[in-house]
């Protein structure tokens, strides 16, 4: 199977297995999905692929048609985002479901716009800001933060700490390598990284063997939200390393024959979409001076470029292991307890490794039709509850330290401090409060109990 073709091509996949009985074969998912189309869940019937897994869909139909109704879910997006996403028309499907839907006012109180059963929302850029002490930014995620704490039988997707932690390329490359360490998997192999919080000193070079990072690599926004953090720089020597300016993170850069694998998780699936790539570099220092780009203009579905040119393919050419990519899938989603997010992946063109090199909180979703579908299904899951058994989940995370995916609970506990309240801001944003938004903070084990309604299996079926 070759991913050759001019247009980037979509792939589906689960991440739960059930019961054989459960699941579709291939002969008969074409029937299965009249049967959606006919209960209105999807749009059109899906494609069917010899190369894809089989489907699995939640049961049973009829259920899954009526439960939502008289449900009530919240939802907030930026005008930029519902406009991108026409996220208009998933709210038409819901409402046609009998879901009523709510756009939030954040600027009012959300206790007079409720009940909520679910908040589906993007709050990103509210966070950020959050986190840069801007008072109404501060305003507006502790009013969300109040209801949250107030309502915890409501879904939220996803918990603002796991938000939080995605933000931060930092705290999010760390614990892609923590998953690694504990899954023990050869086919999975991230590039190293470090943080720089100043300006490069005179013993950059040490502090970058220290860290395991080689020439070339690539400098990121710490922050991995807004225009900016498209922003990035291929640094090939010390001579450019005075060019570089903090808060960054550094990464190595790995060849991967120009070709990026974006993957698209919406609960319990996901979707794999090919895209274009930085080309193939010489390793170790050269005289090549720093390359800057915009990674959103790379990877765009019609990028082409010197920069994003095959002309130099080399060692291995692979497509993703969708076992692989279900097993990171599922431990993020275990981990910090979140259901809308991406993942970007390159295959090392030497070693035919994976290498997870972003996570995205609620991204675009361009190149997956079957976005709203998904996202209904799963909606319609977290809805129907109840909450299953085992220990509650606290901040996407559970109260206990046992592993998850096999790592230690305290290696999430205390990621990060809470946003700090400045003297001067008035009176209605309590200060102690805001330390719910610390992430993964294990003293904060009331909050966010809601969301273990959509854990995803402990084992995959391939392992």
């Amino acid at each position: 199977m070759t991913n050759q073709s001019s247009s980037p091509r979509t792939k589906r996949w689960q991440l739960t297995d059930r019961a054989p009985e459960a699941a579709l074969s291939r002969d008969g998912f074409a029937e299965r999905s009249r049967d959606f189309l006919r209960l209105g869940l999807l749009h059109q019937p899906h494609p069917v692929y010899d190369d894809f897994r089989p489907i699995i869909f939640p049961a049973p139909f009829a259920e899954m048609q009526t439960f939502g109704r008289g449900k009530r879910v919240g939802y907030w997006l930026s005008e930029k985002k519902i406009k991108k996403l026409n996220f208009l028309s998933f709210v038409d499907m819901c409402r046609k479901r009998g879901i009523e839907m709510v756009q939030l006012d954040l600027s009012q109180p959300l206790e007079q716009q409720g009940p909520l059963d679910a908040i589906i929302h993007k709050l990103t850029d509210h966070i950020v800001e959050a986190d840069q002490n801007v008072t109404e930014a501060l305003r507006l995620v502790q009013s969300v933060q109040e209801y949250i704490d107030a309502h915890p039988e409501t879904v939220i997707l996803d918990p603002l700490p796991a938000i939080r932690t995605l933000l931060d390329r930092f705290k999010s490359y760390k614990l892609i390598h923590k998953l690694e360490e504990s899954m023990k998997d050869d086919r999975i192999c991230s590039p190293s990284f470090m943080g720089l919080s100043s300006e490069c000193g005179l013993d950059m070079l040490e502090q970058l063997h220290k860290n395991g990072i080689t020439f070339p690599f690539i400098c990121k926004t710490q922050v991995a939200h807004g225009t900016n953090s498209h922003e990035m720089a291929i640094i090939f020597s010390e001579e450019d390393l005075k060019d570089i300016r903090p808060p960054c993170v550094l990464q190595s850069f790995i060849n991967h024959n120009a070709v990026l694998y974006k993957v698209f998780v919406v609960g319990e699936a996901y979707s794999v979409v090919e895209r274009p790539s930085i080309r193939n570099f010489p390793s170790g220092p050269t005289d090549q001076r720093a390359i800057s780009f915009n990674s959103h203009h790379v990877s765009k579905p019609e990028s082409s470029s010197d920069l994003t040119s095959r002309d130099n393919l080399e060692g291995q050419c692979r497509t993703p292991n969708d076992d692989v990519i279900q097993m990171i899938s599922r431990c993020l989603r275990q981990t910090l307890g979140v259901s809308l997010f991406g993942i970007d992946v390159i295959i090392n063109n030497q070693t035919g490794q994976h290498a997870v090199i972003d996570i995205n909180a609620f991204p675009g979703y361009e190149g997956v039709p079957e976005f709203f579908d998904n996202l209904l299904i799963h909606l319609t899951s977290v809805l129907q509850g109840p909450v299953p058994a085992g220990p509650l989940r606290a901040n996407g995370v559970s109260q206990s330290l046992s592993p998850v995916c096999g790592v230690p609970r305290s290696i999430l506990a205390n990621e990060g401090g809470g946003w700090v309240i400045d003297e001067g801001i008035k009176e209605g944003i309590k200060k102690g409060s805001l330390q719910g938004l610390s992430c993964c903070n294990a003293d904060l084990t009331k909050n966010y109990q809601q969301h273990c309604r959509a854990t995803l299996a402990t084992e995959a079926s391939s392992q």
